[in-house]
């Protein structure tokens, strides 16, 4: 009985066995044979793709495309572009034509030309000998001035009258009155002397001391009479010019000879500098100067006020080191006497230099910069290296080069929109 269960649990196990070998092979025939028709039909399709299209490459003459390549290339190409046309104008300005306008801005184009080098000193404008005329007190008196408009610059005529002098209320009495009756008694004496030598009755001796009276007073009384007024005596000015200053109040008291007041012609005046004696060699080279006056931000050049040399030194002083050169020019009017100046005496030109208005310079922490014009509403700021300053132009030694646009006239507006704008995307040249 345990030998037929045995033999039937074994029987069994061989059973399921089998059933699960059979059913191992089936799966793993199955799973080969998909595998085989799927990559056999993936390979079939793979081949005639490659076939036919190395038949088209081939027919085309070459086995490789490069359709993909170039578009690659032109796209890394295209990025490369971008980049350095952003790095080229990432220091540009944007400026518009509007705020041009508002600036006035103006450019100057860069060339060779010639400068004139220069010597900078200072010196002080004076007036020429005879174009200033001080009026002196012709009597004692109190001084009383013509009119309220009289007062330092105001315009004179010659033969105006500044003031009038009268000694009316003082202890003295008034010199006018005076001068008049020793005239009248000095003319009745004469006349009756005249009379009196004819028949002998006084020498001529005599007669010689009364016409000398007479003839005094007369010179007197002749000097005051055409001044003589209500007033007093009027003192005049001999030349027409302006009231430089007044030397004398209202009611102050003044003797004969007194200064009273000073009008000066003003239309020639002098520009006096003060040069080192290191300079003394250099002076026979000058004939003309640049100057700006303490007070104002202009220019001058005497090329163009009518201007000459003078002369120069040829020692220093006794309490001075300096060497005085002097120039004369027409006053144009905006110039005031006595005004001190800063003097560009201007020696031998230079050819073929690069020079640009002092007005287009500006300085940051010791460095110097312009500003160039790129196009219409482009600009860059540009780092320069100076030379010689004649007060008028600067010698550019590096940094600009010729046909480059500099700003010349509304710096500081370019100069400040740099700092609070950004170059558009975009913008192209």
């Amino acid at each position: 009985m345990i030998n037929r269960i045995k033999s039937f649990s074994i029987k069994r196990t061989l059973k399921y066995s089998i059933i699960f070998l059979i059913m191992i092979c089936v799966a793993v025939f199955t799973g080969c044979k998909g595998k085989t028709d799927e990559h056999g039909h993936a390979a079939d399709t793979h081949t005639e793709a490659g076939e036919k299209e190395g038949e088209q490459e081939h027919s085309e003459g070459d086995g490789h495309d490069h359709s993909k390549d170039e578009e690659g290339a032109k796209h890394v190409e295209g990025e490369s572009s971008e980049n350095k046309k952003e790095s080229e104008h990432a220091d540009e300005i944007a400026f518009s034509k509007k705020q041009a306008k508002l600036a006035g801005l103006t450019t100057e184009t860069v060339s060779p030309g010639t400068f004139y080098n220069a010597i900078k000193t200072s010196g002080q404008i004076q007036v020429p000998q005879g174009n200033e005329v001080v009026i002196a007190a012709t009597s004692n008196g109190i001084v009383s001035f013509t009119n309220s408009s009289i007062t330092e610059g105001a315009t004179v005529s010659a033969g105006q009258s500044i003031v009038s002098i009268s000694a009316k209320k003082l202890l003295d009495g008034d010199p006018a009155a005076k001068t008049k009756i020793a005239y009248e008694t000095a003319l009745k004496e004469y006349k009756r002397a005249e009379n009196l030598v004819k028949d002998q009755i006084i020498s001529t001796k005599e007669f010689e001391q009364v016409k000398l009276r007479y003839e005094t007073a007369k010179t007197t009384y002749d000097a005051q009479a055409s001044n003589n007024t209500a007033r007093g005596v009027s003192v005049t000015s001999p030349i027409s010019g302006f009231l430089k200053n007044r030397l004398v109040s209202q009611g102050e008291y003044v003797s004969v000879g007194q200064a009273i007041a000073t009008v000066s012609q003003n239309k020639r005046l002098q520009l006096r500098a003060e040069v080192s004696e290191n300079n003394f060699k250099v002076l026979k080279s000058i004939s003309t100067a640049n100057f700006k006056l303490a007070y104002d931000k202009t220019v001058y050049k005497l090329s163009n006020l009518n201007g000459k040399l003078l002369s120069y030194g040829k020692s220093s002083g006794d309490k001075t080191f300096y060497i005085p050169v002097t120039f004369e020019f027409d006053n144009i009017g905006d110039i005031i006497p006595g005004a001190f100046a800063e003097v560009y005496l201007l020696s031998n030109p230079q050819n073929n230099v690069i020079s640009i208005p002092v007005s287009s310079i500006t300085e940051e922490q010791g460095l110097f910069f312009v500003y160039l014009q790129l196009d219409e509403e482009g600009y860059k700021k540009q780092e320069v290296e100076l030379g010689e300053n004649n007060g008028e132009r600067v010698h550019i030694l590096t940094g600009l080069n010729t046909g480059d646009k500099v700003v010349t006239k509304g710096v500081y507006q370019v100069k400040l929109a740099a700092t609070s704008t950004v170059m558009p995307e975009g913008h192209n040249h």
